[in-house]
């Protein structure tokens, strides 16, 4: 028995000397559990919008103010017209917009009953959905306390209108987010490979005796996974046009030309695995801890970025798919063109450039 002990004390000893194993076996539960705590969930909160007040009357007053004092709302834009709601939308900024029409505290006491409207953007229909709801229940309570001083009670319905998606379609908003988890795991997962298995096959001296540079290298090594994941892109426009019924509305070369910038982003991130691992299996490890994990909870498509804490949304920044699947469902499903994505473009091609120049700077180091 006391063998045995010694045998156990040994292999605590064996994990405390090896930081990496003790990182995984303590860092990574703590840091899945906060983040999981904070980020997965399906309540939408702060969630920004803008208000039409076409009444300005004491009535619409009070119901603004009751909409701002709402933890799911921020009221952020007031509109003066209905010119102004399209491209509000387009701007990305909002996810509602509130109508208050004319008359509306004339329509309450001369009619008892009067109507406001709800226009959503239904590219991401579950948040839609959602905030249609939240704005029901804000309806309600406001028409109940004004009920309160009154005889007769006033009706106030709510007719909903959903932009870019009426009837509210789930793959609108999975096909985007779908496009980049595939193209980020597939690209990023097979390059981290491509040069640590030279080194474990031990045909990284070819590599070294041959008059191709570092630099060289690493774009031969991306271009076969770069074509296949073409191949990717096109098949799944294909099934989402004729088999999901997901129409792309913008412009298809513009598209296809994103999802290009997309996977070589993957590609060099992959690279950049590749270059400061040892061993394939760490650099699955790292592939699918470090970008299957943030790629499903800070893409945006499956939990909303906005009800994170600040902390989270910052760190969403660095997240490739984030960017990219705005431009997928701004272009496929919006049908808005280049102007409307070319920050998130910049920020794409910003960290390709970055990727590779680590990974050819990686690269050359262990060459020496």
């Amino acid at each position: 028995m006391k063998q045995f002990f010694a045998f156990v004390e040994k292999e605590f000893f064996h994990i405390w000397r090896d930081k990496r194993t003790l990182f995984i076996l303590l860092g990574i539960p703590i840091t899945q559990i906060i983040i999981f705590g904070f980020a997965l969930t399906n309540e939408v909160k702060n969630s920004q919008i803008a208000i039409l007040d076409l009444s300005k009357d004491v009535a619409s007053t009070q119901l603004i103010q009751q909409i701002s004092a709402s933890r799911y709302f921020d009221y952020t834009t007031k509109l003066s017209s209905y010119t102004e709601v399209e491209p509000a939308f387009k701007k990305g900024k909002i996810k509602m917009v509130w109508v208050i029409p004319q008359q509306f505290a004339g329509d309450m006491q001369h009619g008892n009953k009067t109507q406001i409207q709800l226009i959503c953007d239904g590219s991401d229909p579950n948040v839609a959905s959602t905030l249609a709801n939240y704005a029901s229940a804000v309806v309600r309570d406001y028409q109940s306390a004004v009920n309160q001083q009154q005889k007769l009670p006033y009706r106030i319905e709510t007719e909903v209108r959903m932009m870019y998606n009426p009837e509210l379609k789930g793959a609108y908003s999975f096909v985007p987010g779908v496009m980049a988890l595939i193209l980020m795991l597939t690209c990023a997962m097979m390059t981290s490979i491509a040069i640590v298995k030279e080194k474990e096959m031990g045909t990284m001296e070819i590599i070294l005796v041959s008059p191709l540079k570092p630099f060289g290298v690493v774009i031969a090594k991306a271009v076969p996974y770069m074509i296949l994941s073409m191949v990717n892109v096109t098949s799944i426009l294909l099934l989402s046009v004729f088999v999901l019924d997901v129409p792309i509305r913008g412009n298809l070369a513009l598209l296809i030309s994103e999802g290009l910038l997309f996977t070589i982003t993957s590609l060099a991130l992959g690279l950049l695995i590749s270059s400061v691992t040892n061993s394939q299996q760490v650099a699955m490890l790292i592939s699918l801890l470090g970008l299957f994990l943030p790629t499903t909870v800070f893409s945006g498509y499956m939990f909303p970025i906005e009800n994170m804490p600040m902390p989270l949304q910052i760190l969403s920044n660095i997240v490739p798919a984030k960017w990219f699947y705005f431009i997928v469902k701004t272009i496929m499903i919006k049908g808005l063109g280049f102007s409307f994505v070319w920050k998130e473009t910049l920020i794409l091609a910003g960290m390709t450039i970055i990727f590779f120049v680590v990974s050819i700077k990686k690269f050359k180091t262990r060459l020496e």
